[in-house]
């Protein structure tokens, strides 16, 4: 995305050069982390189950996770929340930050990454994973707060603030690229939940709760 326009053909030509190497190749399993969000008007969302398509059209099977945030020390989700809460002690609210969201930590979906290959059951599946904690972007900026030893901030609603607005607004305040920002917020304002959790159900694993995972990321930056 950092590219700018036309990300989405790059991705749909890349994950078809992808497959029909692995195919190929002879690999007998290939495993995508993708987006939650359905029916999304976000390209950035549409671009990675396209991408997700693609590869089960022209490769080996494919075992689809899709995941919303990802929390984790390096993981630009979490630095933009965690920017957003240490340089702004009063933020605009935009309409998006009221959407709902499931965050896992990072922990957890390497876990799954890793055991796709024993869990027989995923083979040409899609498999939903999310943390135990459905929250909007406003409460999870009120937790980082927290987690920060800070009071959550004060937030000032704008409901017509664009998507343009609000990438120009996160790459002042972040070190989020605005090309890769504005295709992010305008994936902000589509729900990201776990929908369907039978996929994940033979995995057997328990996520942390959203908590818990700032605070293993926030230590992982300190050290």
């Amino acid at each position: 995305m950092a590219g700018g326009g036309g990300f989405a053909e790059r991705e749909r030509l890349g994950a078809r050069n992808f497959a029909r190497r692995m195919r190929d190749e002879g690999v007998a399993r290939v495993v995508y982390l993708g987006g939650l969000g359905d029916e999304s008007r976000s390209e950035h969302l549409r671009s990675r189950d396209q991408t997700a398509r693609t590869l089960r059209a022209n490769g080996p099977p494919l075992t689809y996770f899709r995941a919303a945030m990802v929390v984790g020390a390096k993981s630009e989700s979490y630095r933009t929340l965690r920017y957003l809460v240490s340089r702004l002690p009063v933020m605009v609210a935009p309409s998006w930050l009221r959407t709902d969201t499931q965050p896992i930590g990072i922990d957890a979906v390497v876990e799954h990454l890793r055991r796709a290959p024993e869990v027989p059951e995923s083979e040409g599946r899609e498999v939903q994973i999310g943390g135990p904690d459905v929250l909007t972007y406003a409460e999870m900026l009120d937790r980082m707060a927290i987690a920060m030893g800070k009071e959550p901030r004060r937030m000032l609603p704008v409901p017509l603030l664009s998507p343009s607005l609000s990438s120009l607004w996160l790459g002042l305040v972040t070190p989020v690229d605005t090309n890769v920002a504005r295709p992010l917020v305008e994936g902000l304002r589509t729900a990201t939940v776990v929908t369907d959790p039978s996929g994940a159900e033979p995995f057997g694993i328990e996520p942390e709760g959203f908590d818990e995972t700032l605070r293993r990321a926030l230590e992982e930056e300190r050290a």
